[in-house]
């Protein structure tokens, strides 16, 4: 057994100091079990604990980390950016620089506004489809996750076509009362809302590749039908790319499926592990923040120059010729050497990929909705998530979380990767 004697230690002393001893939900551990350990030290593909134990890490901080922890590149940036001043509050170059390089990436942005996280980005999407739509009505998708703001903190309703309510307390029933929550991949049941709501309706907000529910690809035809709705009744189209932005395609998602939406969320690569995040979208969209139209958006830190500095080092890293193309490839060979040590186990497995990201499921086939994914075998999952730690290997801590491949990751992580999952297929 491993010993994790100081990360326990640091847990209970957390506990008295913290809220459940994490500043985010899912590092607790509830969802698989167990004491959550404490890093220290990353570089490349591996994380360090500080009881020293050396672990392969599939986490990458929840995804920014696509060039691998501790890149010297951004090191060099945040470092020269940094002695410049860590904040000023006033415009700085690195925005400009930063604007026009996303402009150039994504081929759907021609204007953008820095912010701080995610969570922002979509908030401020949502408010800005409802001020230039000048309707209420927001479509989001089950097990599509867009932050905790208010307003997307909802659950399913009790029937198709209906309208969730509060997955948090504190969140008021009447925020969530103008939010429809319809089933992802179901392109019937959104052209059904559409036809009794669509003059009501501001905008769909999507993960084009749900990452929050594990990882669930769009039906073929899916994110197609949500453009066409949208613009045959006025309606805004959100894609939330802040996971697979600079992912799965240089340009995110809606290049690789030629999809067009009028807003974009961009976050975690962009920041090169610092918080930074992103909204674009269309001119005459965009043209209606403030200061130039009545929809309000504000951030002290937003355009931070220690975050744009790591985000460009991380996008000009990620821009050059063959760079997604190997680490898809790296996750590919996992992926398929993570299947076939599961058949030879006769364990009931399936797993996939797309770009650097990839899922895991105990099930027999991938999942194609939210309903799919909880059909999965979850204690199995948890008891292969321990075993597969216990040899240094460190996956999501939950069943419903995706995984993320780095250009650090290469045949040495991997071949030790598939090694320790052989062991556990058979112990599990």
């Amino acid at each position: 057994m491993i010993s994790r004697a100081r990360s326990e230690a640091l847990f209970a002393e957390a506990l008295q100091y913290i809220p459940g001893g994490v500043n985010s939900p899912v590092r607790a551990f509830r969802a698989v079990g167990g004491q959550p350990f404490f890093v220290n030290r990353a570089k490349g593909a591996r994380v360090w604990d500080v009881d020293g134990n050396e672990l392969i890490d599939y986490v990458g901080t929840w995804g920014p980390a696509i060039l691998g922890h501790a890149h010297p590149k951004i090191i060099q940036a945040v470092r020269e950016a940094a002695e410049l001043g860590t904040s000023f509050g006033i415009p700085n170059p690195l925005e400009v620089t930063m604007a026009k390089l996303i402009r150039e990436l994504v081929p759907n942005v021609e204007k953008v506004r820095m912010c701080n996280s995610g969570t922002e980005a979509c908030m401020s999407a949502i408010r800005l489809a409802r001020g230039f739509t000048k309707r209420d009505k927001i479509i989001k998708f089950d097990g599509c996750y867009h932050g905790h703001a208010d307003s997307l903190l909802v659950k399913a309703g009790s029937g198709a076509l209906t309208f969730g309510h509060p997955s948090s307390a504190g969140v008021p029933a009447e925020t969530v009362a103008h939010t429809a929550v319809l089933s992802f991949n179901d392109a019937p049941e959104v052209e059904a809302f559409f036809e009794k709501n669509g003059k009501t309706i501001a905008a769909v907000i999507v993960e084009p590749v749900a990452g929050n529910m594990n990882l669930v690809l769009p039906a073929p035809g899916f994110l197609e039908a949500l453009r066409e709705e949208c613009t045959r009744h006025g309606a805004l189209l959100i894609l939330d790319e802040v996971m697979t932005g600079f992912r799965v395609a240089l340009g995110g998602a809606q290049a690789l499926y030629a999809i067009r939406p009028d807003l974009t969320t961009l976050g975690k690569v962009i920041g090169g592990g610092l918080p930074l995040a992103a909204l674009g979208g269309r001119r005459e969209v965009m043209e209606k923040l403030a200061p130039l139209g009545p929809v309000y958006q504000a951030g002290t830190l937003s355009g931070n120059p220690v975050a744009v500095a790591a985000g460009l080092a991380t996008l000009r890293l990620v821009e050059q010729k063959n760079f997604l193309e190997k680490v898809e490839q790296t996750t590919r060979s996992l992926v398929d050497g993570l299947q076939a040590e599961a058949k030879e186990a006769r364990v009931t497995f399936s797993a996939q990929s797309i770009g650097s990201m990839f899922g895991l499921y105990f099930r027999a086939e991938p999942p194609t909705s939210f309903a799919e994914v909880m059909q999965c075998d979850r204690e199995r999952f948890n008891r292969f998530f321990h075993v597969m730690l216990e040899q240094s290997v460190y996956l999501a801590p939950s069943a419903y979380e995706t995984g993320f491949v780095s250009a650090a990751h290469g045949k040495t992580e991997i071949d030790a990767t598939l090694a320790a999952a052989r062991e556990a297929f058979k112990k599990i």
